[in-house]
């Protein structure tokens, strides 16, 4: 369990009165729901960008898809009414929903998929899961029927098509989706203010109209922790799903909220580029891991809450083992590897910093930690477009601090134009291997080969599993108790 100790709030904080009338607020606008979030989404379309924040706004609200994740991992229809599975795993045949009607009024149906998958694994795509489409082939049987074929044996396949990468587009609106997003779901787009709030209204048109409660949702743009904590006390916001883990105590005390920790498959690393010298070099990355304490960082970052990972993957997680003792903390290992690779110290390297607390907070840690073995860690703190287009689109940089909330993001290793610029044909052959079998036994042995091999390789400074925290008024029903993948479902909202 992590050490949940009680941080003091800001004086700003602090100084709000505790006695606001947020029930009386609830009262008023029980068909109303306000949601924080930290980061701004730079688009709509979860099937062109990488940022979760995208999904956390649309996903099962604007766009659906063929199957839905659960809070607890488990998967259950969708658009899809069900579904047969071939024996040797690579033959999926779905049954589709009937009465669906995208929001622009064009019909739901096979011919939807298939342009959906295609579009999703094409040489012009920008899908984060690219390469699994790629591997995909849709067949339209008839209009309320489909066949992937897929290359390779995918067991996750199922959650996958649940993720906003997955989303099932409209052709004809299909490019404008970043800014004008048509989908089957409950809500339409209502107002997108940039720099400020999204705005989401149940749309009427909807197959199922009267099971949604909620019929307007406000997504609210609030990067300083202080500043969103305030607007949960002040009843400025009904729910602050991911909040900051700082002065959590305060809102566990008063009876107003309900506080949950979730669950989650997310991993936060400090990432290394390892197409740069001298992070090219496998006894700098050891050092630079060596020289980590990730109990200081899980304590400085998130207040506790956090578990000790050694590879990018996580406790609970099928085929998990315990690599931490790959590259423990330890600061005279970490200076005789500096100078195995003929280090000479100050070695000066840039950590880049995009807004979020943990990042900034775990990264002044980090350059503390690293300083004592004689890396200089130059911080470069930027806004999270800015992390988008030049850490992780342009790889200009050295470190940099991040979580990846992907469930199944191993693959990513495998990529070669990945912002890592990790290159390995060992784990390659191992991924692949991993892709194509099929005996669950076998497969767990395989993903621990990789895990293994990619703590010994120190690609990164894998830190923690994150738990996330999220604060809202008592009265709020329907949140999910963990969160294997970023989503907030206003259609399972209501107020009591």
């Amino acid at each position: 369990m992590p050490n949940r100790r009680t941080v003091l709030a800001t004086g700003a904080v602090a100084a709000l009165p505790l006695s606001l009338p947020l029930c009386a607020l609830a009262q008023s606008r029980r068909d109303s729901v306000v949601l924080g979030m930290v980061l701004e989404p730079p688009g709509l379309d979860p099937s062109t960008g990488a940022a979760s924040a995208i999904a956390e706004i649309v996903q099962y609200n604007i766009f659906e898809t063929l199957t839905k994740i659960q809070s607890d991992g488990s998967v259950k229809p969708l658009l899809a009414e069900s579904w047969e599975v071939s024996p040797d795993l690579k033959t999926y045949t779905f049954r589709l929903r009937r009465g669906v009607k995208f929001q622009n009024g064009e019909p739901f149906n096979a011919a939807a998929v298939k342009f959906s998958f295609d579009r999703a694994g094409g040489e012009q795509s920008s899908n984060k899961r690219k390469p699994s489409f790629a591997s995909l082939s849709t067949q339209v049987i008839d209009e309320h029927t489909v066949v992937l074929l897929n290359k390779d044996i995918d067991p996750d396949l199922l959650f996958m098509l649940g993720e906003a990468v997955s989303i099932i587009v409209e052709p004809k609106s299909a490019e404008s989706n970043a800014t004008k997003p048509v989908g089957t779901g409950p809500y339409r787009l209502g107002a997108w203010n940039k720099g400020s709030s999204v705005v989401l209204t149940a749309w009427e048109g909807f197959r199922n109209p009267a099971a949604i409660r909620i019929k307007r949702a406000s997504f609210r743009f609030i990067p300083n922790s202080a500043t969103h904590i305030a607007a949960l006390l002040a009843g400025d916001i009904d729910v602050f799903p991911r909040t900051t883990e700082r002065g959590i105590e305060q809102f566990k005390g008063d009876p107003r909220f309900q506080v949950t920790v979730n669950g989650s498959r997310a991993k936060t690393i400090l990432a290394m580029n390892n197409a740069r010298k001298p992070l090219n070099d496998l006894r700098v990355r050891r050092a630079i891991a060596a020289a980590v304490d990730r109990r200081a960082v899980i304590e400085a970052a998130a207040n506790g809450y956090g578990t000790p990972i050694g590879s990018h993957y996580v406790p609970g997680a099928f085929g998990y083992v315990d690599t931490t003792g790959v590259n423990p903390y330890d600061v005279e290992k970490a200076k005789k590897l500096l100078a195995e690779a003929g280090i000479k110290t100050p070695l000066e390297l840039s950590m880049t910093l995009p807004p979020t607390a943990y990042a900034r907070l775990g990264g002044e840690v980090i350059v503390a930690q690293l300083a004592k073995v004689g890396i200089i860690a130059k911080i470069q703190n930027v806004e999270w477009a800015q992390w988008l287009s030049g850490t992780y689109g342009n790889k200009n940089y050295d470190l940099t601090l991040i979580s990846h909330v992907e469930p199944f993001d191993l693959g990513n290793f495998a990529k070669p134009d990945y912002y890592w610029g990790y290159q390995s044909p060992r784990f390659n052959e191992l991924f692949q291997q991993i892709r194509s079998t099929a005996r669950p036994a076998e497969r767990a042995r395989l993903l621990g080969d990789a895990q293994r091999l990619l703590a010994e390789d120190a690609v990164h400074v894998f830190l923690y599993q994150n738990q996330w925290v999220t604060v809202a008024n008592k009265n709020l029903k329907g949140l999910w108790k963990d969160m294997p993948v970023f989503v907030n479902d206003l259609s399972a909202l209501s107020w009591t």
